[in-house]
C-alpha cells in the first residue's frame, strides 16, 4: 500500500470545535482553534496513533524493547457554509481539500454553549449536516455533469476499446448523477468493479466513507450521550445513511491532553465515563471506515503494528515493510493473535500445531501475527 497511513478528516460547520478535536487527537497538532467562524483557513495536518491493546501484550511476550503502533493521517479543513459548492466562505477551496481525503469524519455540535459561537445562530446538528451533505453533493453533481459533457463529445476519434470505457463510465456516472439528484450519495450506488475505477479517478465527496463525530458537552459522557437530543437526531441520520456515529466530547479531549494517566483516569471518573470522552472509537471508527487492518510483527528488538487494506495478500503486507519483499516474498509464518497469547509465543503456537505456512495467495487477516521468509 504506497501510502499506508494516509486519513482524512472533517468539513464540519463552523464552531463545531473541529480543531479542538484535531489538537486533541494529534500529537503534533497545533491547530488554531479560536471562537470565530473560519479560524482554519490552510489544513493542518497531524498523525494520529491507532490505539490498541495488543501491542502491549504481545511485546510483554517477546519482551520488546519498544512498541510501535500504527498510525493515520488527519487533515483539519475549515468548517463549510450553505453556497460552498458555488465559492461561498472559500468553499472552492475547501472542497478542493477535502477531495484529496480518503474519507470524512463530520464533526457535529451536540452541546449548548451561549459562549461558543454558532454560525447560524442555533444548534441543530441535523440541519448542519443536511448543508455540508448538499454541498458536498451539489460539488460532486457538477463534476459528474462535466464529465459525462466530455465523454459524450468523444464520439467517432474513439478506438473500440476507448469506446466501450467511455460506454461504462458514461453508465455509472448516469447512475450517480440520478442518486444525487434524489438526495443520495454516490456512495450508496451499487458499482462494478470496472466502473468503480472510473469513477474514483473524480474523487467524488460523496464516494467517501463518511463518519459522524457528534460533539457533546462533558456532561453527556456518563451515557454516552443517550440523553442528549441532538445525539439521537444525529444518530437517526447516520444509521438512515448506513454511516458510522461516535460520540466524543472536544472539550474533555482537550483536558485530557494535559493530564498525566492517573490524573486522566481520574478526571474521567468523576465525570462517570471511565472508558473515555470517545476519542478512541473515533480514531477505530475512521481506521475501519478507510478498510483497513492490522497485522502484527514481534521480537525483541520491536513489537510493531502494520496497516493494510482489507483483502490483501501476503506479499503485498511483506510490502508495506519493504516494497522490495513483493517479488522476494517466499512465505509468511502465521499466527493468529488469540494463538500467539493463548501460547506464550510464536515457540508455543509451532508446538501446538497452530502456526501456519502460507503463500503467495494467503489473504492476511485481522491480527494476524507474521514473519515473512524472503529470498
Amino acid at each position: 500500500m504506497p501510502t499506508p497511513h494516509l486519513f482524512s478528516q472533517p468539513p464540519p460547520l463552523p464552531s463545531s470545535s473541529q480543531s479542538t478535536l484535531f489538537n486533541a487527537l494529534c500529537e503534533n497538532a497545533k491547530a488554531a482553534a479560536a471562537n470565530f467562524p473560519f479560524c482554519t483557513i490552510e489544513p493542518n495536518v497531524g498523525l494520529v496513533t491507532v490505539p490498541d491493546a495488543r501491542l502491549e501484550a504481545l511485546s510483554t511476550i517477546t519482551k520488546s524493547k519498544a512498541i510501535i503502533p500504527t498510525v493515520v493521517e488527519f487533515v483539519d479543513i475549515a468548517g463549510l457554509v450553505k453556497g460552498a459548492a458555488s465559492g461561498e466562505g472559500l468553499g472552492n477551496q475547501f472542497l478542493a481539500n477535502i477531495r484529496e481525503c480518503d474519507a470524512i469524519v463530520q464533526v457535529v455540535r451536540c452541546f449548548e454553549d451561549e459562549n461558543v459561537i454558532h454560525v447560524s445562530g442555533a444548534v441543530d446538528p441535523t440541519e448542519d449536516a443536511d448543508i455540508i451533505n448538499f454541498e458536498l453533493a451539489l460539488a460532486d453533481y457538477a463534476q459528474v455533469e462535466k464529465r459525462l459533457t466530455r465523454l459524450a463529445k468523444g464520439g467517432r476519434s474513439r478506438s473500440k476499446e476507448e469506446a466501450a470505457a467511455a460506454e461504462i463510465e458514461t453508465a455509472a456516472l448516469t447512475r450517480i448523477a440520478a442518486a444525487l439528484e434524489a438526495g443520495q450519495p454516490a456512495r450508496g450506488v451499487p458499482l462494478t468493479e470496472e466502473e468503480a475505477g472510473y469513477v474514483r479517478l473524480l474523487q467524488l465527496l460523496t464516494a467517501k466513507p463518511m463518519i459522524y463525530a457528534a460533539n457533546v458537552a462533558e456532561g453527556d459522557l456518563a451515557d454516552g450521550g443517550a440523553s442528549n437530543k441532538h445525539v439521537a437526531a444525529v444518530m437517526a441520520l447516520a444509521a438512515k445513511q448506513g454511516c458510522e456515529l461516535t460520540v466524543v466530547s472536544a472539550q474533555v479531549e482537550a483536558e485530557l491532553r494535559d493530564l498525566e494517566p492517573a490524573e486522566a483516569a481520574e478526571y474521567l471518573a468523576d465525570l462517570g465515563a471511565p472508558d473515555g470522552g470517545g476519542l478512541s472509537s473515533l480514531i477505530r471508527a475512521a481506521y475501519e471506515g478507510l478498510g483497513l487492518m492490522t497485522y502484527f510483527t514481534t521480537g525483541e528488538k520491536e513489537t510493531r503494528a502494520w496497516t493494510v487494506r482489507r483483502g490483501a495478500t501476503a506479499p503485498e503486507a511483506a510490502a508495506v515493510i519493504h516494497s522490495s519483499f513483493l517479488k522476494l516474498f517466499i512465505r509468511a509464518e502465521a499466527i493468529s493473535f488469540d494463538d500467539f497469547v493463548k501460547h506464550n509465543g510464536a515457540a508455543g503456537a509451532k508446538e501446538a500445531g497452530v502456526q501456519r505456512l502460507e503463500g503467495k495467495e494467503y489473504v492476511v487477516a485481522e491480527g494476524d501475527v507474521l514473519l515473512f521468509r524472503t529470498g
